[in-house]
């Protein structure tokens, strides 16, 4: 297996993971402001990769139930698949900015340090989430 890319989509950043060439470990790669050149900007780093497989961390609720914030999600899956033929999978993100924040306090980050990174830290989690499942 080759690469697969992890994002964490936000209102103002997207955190971009990668997992190495075994598809066994997830690492944060960095972070794409969210606006009109997003989408190019993750097409190229697919490109430059040689991705095979997206993994789309998907907003859901607590209940199990979507919200606004999925529905931006889905339609930014979408601009992206109309870009690439690299297939893109949903993974359920519930509580991975919290697991993130806690990875980063005990890697000994204070919030100031974790603010400029959490957005990746955050799309690590989901794709490491995801590589786990597939074992």
């Amino acid at each position: 297996m080759g690469r697969i890319l992890g994002i964490d989509h936000g209102d103002v950043r997207i955190g971009i993971a990668m997992s190495d060439e075994t598809a066994f470990l997830a690492s944060p790669l960095t972070t794409v402001q969210n606006g009109k050149g997003a989408v190019d900007e993750i097409i190229g780093l697919i490109e430059e990769h040689q991705v095979e497989k997206i993994v789309i961390g998907m907003p859901i609720n607590m209940n199990g139930s979507f919200g606004p914030a999925t529905e931006k999600v889905r339609k930014f899956s979408a601009k992206l698949a109309e870009k690439t033929d690299v297939p893109i999978v949903e993974s359920d993100e519930r509580l991975t900015t919290v697991t993130a924040h806690h990875n980063l306090r005990e890697a000994g980050l204070d919030g100031k340090q974790r603010k400029g990174v959490v957005d990746m830290a955050a799309a690590q989690v989901i794709l490491q989430d995801w590589l786990d499942t597939q074992l």
